[in-house]
């Protein structure tokens, strides 16, 4: 894929950029390595300070960033100021709780140890190249750089070809603000230049949020290296509607998880499990609010859903729908691309899918919403847990018999009970199964890429 912005409202390309050469990912790789010796002996308050002033940065450049997102990626203006903001806050919490959140932890009794003192520290362990994808080119990134910035450690970021512009810009956020030279260097390369960066010395982790494919190359080319490794590989999140639920706020909030990023989140509801008992109600009021959305321009803040990301996104979504209408699902709105210039596909819902569909098994990356019918508690919870994803998941319920049984039973990273699913920098976020292993967020994120050392004293 080449290194370009393609305005997807338009199929326009707008700008395009040159690979990174051997020899320039070289000397980007040095310039990481060497901030990491700078900002290792760097003073927690002293990142905090840098982190805040990036934060400053971001948020009084929040218009020109929205903008920048919106047109390298199509979300709506709305949701792209959304998402810089939300960035610049999870760079204040961590500015904030850092420090608590590295501080280690003593024996109360060391003698059952046999020593005077022993004690953990959380230390930086270097050089951490994290592969990102396009559907939040900004909060992705700071999700991870974040944590890993302030718990002392550097950043190589691999980002995707299609958002190259908000690479370079996170190239120079961090330095703008005070940190060392190199703390965060963005790669243009394309992705099978990706395992030569991993292998190099100098790279000691890495992370990745992307598809499962991408997840398993990059994990295998980690473990060979000994090196340690963090995925978020997608979900097909389920949304489970009990007869005790409000109806009325379980339909709104199915259809703002559904058409979030314009249906282009992980952890976007994708599969709406609902009890028979309010099945039909559910998809009538469903259906109807979906129906009702604006698709159309994203620099139009009364616009719902803008276009897709990538034209070869919505081929693939238009072939999940046709595979399942072809082998008897109904549509009861939208359902095919849209016609004129850009790669708008239109809010969508299907019900009647059964396993030898692809939808069944597949996650749509898109503003798609599957319903299945479920007889009880169990059979919602069968249908929830039969995919081979576990990110995320809501229920939805007044009956606290229910909501301690999905608590428990549902396969996953999260449950948000009568909510929906987003992710917090409060809150640990990843999944279980082929949705990725190990947690961003919260002290978990922070504490994923440090060395917890012991010291013992006799």
């Amino acid at each position: 894929m080449a290194i370009a912005t393609i305005n997807p409202t338009t199929g326009v390309v707008e700008q395009e950029f040159d690979a990174h050469s051997e020899a320039e990912v070289d000397a980007r790789i040095e310039q990481a390595h060497s901030a990491f010796r700078a900002l290792k002996s760097t003073t927690i308050a002293s990142r905090a300070d840098w982190m805040r002033a990036a934060a400053d940065l971001l948020e009084a450049e929040v218009e020109s960033a929205a903008r920048m997102l919106t047109t390298e990626m199509g979300k709506t203006i709305v949701q792209a100021r959304g998402e810089v903001r939300k960035s610049a806050n999870t760079m204040r919490f961590y500015a904030a709780h850092a420090e608590e959140f590295l501080t280690g932890r003593s024996l109360e009794d060391p003698s059952v140890v046999g020593a005077s003192v022993a004690y953990t520290r959380h230390e930086p362990i270097g050089v951490v190249l994290a592969v990102m994808p396009w559907n939040y080119p900004i909060w992705q990134v700071i999700r991870f750089a974040a944590p890993a910035l302030m718990a002392g450690n550097t950043a190589l970021l691999k980002h995707a070809s299609n958002v190259p512009q908000a690479a370079l810009y996170l190239d120079t956020l961090f330095e703008r603000a005070g940190f060392p030279e190199g703390a965060l260097r963005s790669l243009l390369i394309p992705a099978s230049r990706v395992e030569g960066v991993l292998r190099d010395r100098r790279v000691v982790a890495t992370t990745l949020t992307g598809s499962e494919p991408a997840g398993r190359s990059l994990a295998s080319i980690a473990g060979s290296e000994v090196k340690h490794v963090v995925l978020e590989l997608g979900g097909s999140d389920p949304f489970i509607v009990m007869p005790s639920a409000d109806l009325d706020k379980a339909v709104a909030t199915a259809v703002a998880s559904r058409t979030a990023n314009n249906g282009q989140a992980c952890i976007n509801a994708k599969r709406f499990i609902v009890h028979t008992d309010v099945y039909d109600a559910f998809v009538q009021k469903f259906t109807a609010a979906m129906a009702a959305l604006t698709v159309g321009d994203p620099f139009d803040d009364g616009t719902d859903v803008g276009p897709l990301a990538t034209a070869s996104g919505r081929e693939e979504l238009a072939e999940l729908v046709e595979d399942a209408a072809a082998k008897g699902a109904t549509v009861t709105t939208g359902g095919a691309p849209l016609d004129g210039p850009g790669w708008f596909y239109p809010p969508t819902v299907i019900t009647g899918i059964t396993e030898d569909m692809r939808l069944y098994a597949e996650e749509a990356f898109g503003p798609v919403a599957a319903v299945y019918r479920a007889s009880d508690a169990e059979d919602a919870l069968r249908v929830a847990n039969d995919t081979t994803f576990g990110l995320s998941s809501a229920v939805w319920t007044q009956d606290e018999d229910d909501e301690a049984f999905f608590v428990r039973g549902l396969d996953a990273g999260a449950v948000f009970v009568n909510g929906m699913s987003i992710s917090y920098p409060e809150l640990p976020f990843g999944g279980v199964k082929d949705s990725g292993v190990g947690r961003e967020l919260s002290a978990e994120g922070l504490r994923e890429f440090t060395n917890l050392k012991s010291i013992w004293k006799g």
